[in-house]
């Protein structure tokens, strides 16, 4: 299994970023997370079912519609119970790396991933992109 530094470096490798779980409300993670993606100049869409934009980016409904899944690095931000159902979507696409921010899995989502051999692509163990990720990017310069 790869380590944590490791799979943090390959996942903002990514020439494309997802999240989903960001909303209207700028004091929800998900909405810090995209943030923290815009004002890095990250190429970012965010996924959002029900609204048609999210920071002045259009947003997609689902991270099926995403436009390149398997060269788009995945953020998740939402419930356990809805992280589950998109580590089985994102499986099925092929996306390459996914991080879990801290609180949206739970042990179904660790069972999913370590029964599913995700777990070199996941980052569901406490990392936390908003916390971690400018030390990373700055590791990878």
């Amino acid at each position: 299994m790869s380590g944590r530094v490791e799979k943090q470096r390959r996942f903002l490798s990514f020439p494309m970023f997802a999240v989903v779980g960001a909303s209207t409300d700028k004091s929800k993670w998900g909405t810090k997370i995209l943030l923290w993606y815009i004002q890095r100049n990250r190429p970012v869409t965010p996924v959002h079912p029900n609204v048609d934009e999210l920071e002045g980016i259009k947003t997609v409904k689902s991270i099926v519609d995403l436009p390149s899944p398997t060269e788009t690095a995945l953020s998740i931000t939402t419930p356990p119970k809805v992280t589950l159902s998109l580590l089985k979507q994102a499986k099925e696409l092929s996306i390459p790396a996914i991080w879990i921010q801290p609180g949206a899995s739970d042990t179904a989502c660790a069972d999913f991933i370590n029964e599913n051999g995700m777990a070199d692509q996941v980052l569901w163990q406490g990392e936390c992109l908003w916390r971690d990720g400018d030390g990373v990017i700055q590791a990878m310069l």
